[in-house]
């Protein structure tokens, strides 16, 4: 019976989704407050709804259902309590009725926080994305319904994908979610725009918080997702550019840009147009996104489903807002008149910079994510766009970005000077050319790579911290000064340090990585870098759902004991599907990763050996741009709206 309430409260949310599209952006344009005051109550009831019913689905997981498809496809009765509970957005159904419970989370977050929005605008907004609702609630409930019964259920289900049962895998798509859906905002915000006909600071100042915090969950998302693909594929690697990677890489190149842009429409109320379409773009990319994972034209080891019905009911989707929108934005261009002028040397030409860069360097991956499929279509040929195009054709904007970022955030507003800018940042372009100039000495016989990301990133770092220190005037007292200084200029520094940092760390694992693969017998040792392992030991080990065949491998170094690793290779039964477990031990500089492979005629063992430079850099890295970017949310001037606008909260805008 709780199943079927489930069932009927999702129905009843997109009935809601329904008023909740209609009736607000009606009464917004014909001035009714009573209509647009639904807004609130629709997005409110959608959340309750879709949240009663989401947690129905995670009960049916628990317990056990197998009356319910979706549950024997991807649950087992000796799954681990944790991936009883993942396994519910560990399939297509469930993530997309996640992907759902987000949508409406959002939608009733700015129903509950936009109190200080203008009556028309917050009904229009919340409008947008009852429209979006309707959408993808339809897509669940006609497509992917979870809460389908089966007439024979089975005494116990399939499991679920063994890759998916583990801990960085179950909190990985909640946040890439979050990121993904959280970029509606800032669309539904566009459209409202669109409509109402007016961009200026307060509209930027509303959206920026949104967006912001799309592009932190999706930060957040993206490190996660790399990082299992580090520790437990085996391949001793951290980004492969597959689709997937792309898809979420994409809409979060697009939403920095965003981030940055709407920064001059706030400060200085110019390039509106180009925010507003920046804005579409973002949350177009993230449905372009959803189209790669749950369509099956592009392969992918992510990938959720491989219905062609579902990736033409998404490109339906996608066509209709991301079309729609665009087509709204050609007809109301013209009234996104620019105010503030500006010469091309000054913060304003930065950021546009920025922008270009971004935009540009997202447009390249989309090419090469969906050329295998345009050469197929069009060509007939089966061709492959793997890590050297990208690393190609992306490396060059990502440089440009890291040579601009720390002088164009030091220019002054309208009109500024490159070269006191850049006389600024002397003591840091000396720190890292000599950061550059000391790994060039102490390698040998490799590349220029290391030292140039070096280089790179401590020119982001100390020129994030120098342009901190300048925020502090002169004279005495700068210390405090510093201390007090907003969290969004805070914010701005760590994230900056912070792609620093990824910067550095991507180039030394490029350039300075050692691997080693080999077949070893027990008791023999072998050299990995400056270190020796052996292979002491390889046994049985019976976990709660799966077999594991566990070497244990003794690493020393000059004769001294470093660590002891116990790399696994498991098997999952029920779905007779190998997965790798790679043991790390971890350090300030290095890590050292080994992988145990399948046994050899002969004797022997498959076995994979990496030394990693400065793994746990990336990891760090881009925490602090995460941590960078909830600084700045914590900013009181994110919170509170323009009082220029708020005396208009109780009218309509002028047409």
């Amino acid at each position: 019976m709780i199943v079927e309430l489930g069932h009927y409260a999702l129905i009843l949310a997109l009935m809601v989704a329904l008023v909740q599209s209609i009736l607000p952006l009606y009464g917004a344009q014909a001035r009714n407050p009573a209509l647009m005051g639904l807004a609130v109550p629709a997005a409110v009831t959608q959340l309750a709804l879709v949240a009663f019913s989401f947690g129905v689905l995670t009960w049916a997981f628990v317990k056990s259902d197998f009356s319910l498809a979706v549950v024997t496809a991807n649950s087992h009765t000796l799954k681990p309590m944790l991936y009883k509970v993942t396994g519910v957005w560990g399939n297509h159904e469930g993530s997309l009725h996640l992907w759902v419970l987000i949508l409406a989370l959002f939608g009733a977050a700015v129903a509950v926080f936009g109190a200080n929005l203008p009556a028309a605008l917050r009904a229009r907004v919340i409008g947008v994305q009852g429209a979006i609702g309707v959408a993808f609630l339809a897509f669940l409930i006609f497509t992917s319904n979870p809460f389908w019964r089966l007439a024979e259920p089975p005494l116990n289900g399939a499991d679920l994908n063994p890759l998916l049962q583990d801990p960085g895998l179950a909190f990985h798509p909640p946040f890439l979610y979050l990121g993904y859906v959280g970029l509606s905002m800032a669309f539904s915000f566009a459209v409202a725009a669109l409509i109402e006909g007016r961009v200026d600071a307060a509209w930027a100042r509303w959206v920026r918080p949104w967006t912001l915090t799309a592009w932190v969950f999706l930060t957040i998302g993206i490190v996660l997702g790399s990082w299992w693909a580090y520790y437990e594929l085996g391949w001793g690697g951290f980004w492969f550019w597959d689709p997937v990677e792309n898809a979420s890489f994409m809409p979060w190149l697009l939403a920095a840009a965003l981030l940055h842009c709407a920064i001059v429409v706030e400060k200085r109320e110019a390039l509106k147009s180009w925010t507003i379409l920046l804005a579409i773009l973002a949350f177009g990319f993230s449905l372009i996104g959803t189209f790669i994972v749950r369509s099956g034209v592009i392969t992918s080891v992510h990938s959720f489903a491989s219905d062609p019905a579902r990736g033409v009911f998404i490109l339906a989707i996608l066509g209709f807002f991301t079309g729609g929108a665009l087509l709204l934005f050609a007809l109301r261009a013209s009234a996104m008149e620019s105010k503030g002028l500006f010469g091309m040397v000054s913060r304003e030409g930065a950021l546009v910079a920025n922008n270009i860069l971004l935009a540009v360097s997202a447009f390249v991956v989309f090419i090469g994510t969906i050329w295998p499929l345009i050469a197929e279509i069009v060509m007939g040929r089966t061709v492959s766009v793997g890590e050297p195009f990208f690393n190609a054709a992306f490396t060059p904007f990502a440089v440009a970005l890291a040579v601009i970022l720390p002088p164009g955030a030091m220019l002054a507003w309208k009109r500024g000077s490159l070269s006191r800018s850049l006389r600024s940042l002397v003591p840091a372009a000396v720190l890292a050319l000599a950061l550059a100039a000391l790994a060039w000495a102490m390698q040998t016989g490799r590349s220029a790579l290391g030292p140039v990301g070096l280089g790179l990133g401590g020119w982001l770092v100390f020129g994030a911290l120098t342009d901190l220190w300048a925020r502090t005037g002169r004279g005495a007292n700068r210390p405090g000064r510093l201390i007090r200084l907003p969290r969004a200029d805070w914010g701005k520094a760590t994230a900056h340090a912070g792609l620093g940092i990824v910067i550095f760390a991507v180039a030394a694992l490029h350039a300075w990585k050692v691997e080693d693969i080999r077949i070893a017998k027990l008791g023999e040792t072998f050299p990995l870098g400056s270190y020796e392992v052996t292979l002491k030991d390889v046994r049985q080990v019976e976990g709660p759902n799966y077999t594991s065949t566990t070497a244990e491998m003794l690493v020393t170094k000059d004769g001294a004991p470093v660590a002891t690793l116990f790399p696994e290779k498991r098997v999952y039964p029920v779905q007779a599907m190998p997965t790798t477990e790679a043991a790390i031990d971890q350090g300030l500089f290095r890590d050292l990763y080994l992988v145990i492979g399948d046994p050899q005629q002969g004797g022997g063992w498959a076995v994979r050996g990496y030394i990693e430079p400065f793994a746990s850099w990336l990891w760090t890295g881009a925490a602090l741009m995460a941590l960078g970017g909830f600084l700045s949310l914590t900013d009181r001037r994110y919170r509170v709206a323009a009082g220029a606008r708020k005396a208009s909260v109780q009218g309509v805008p002028a047409e």
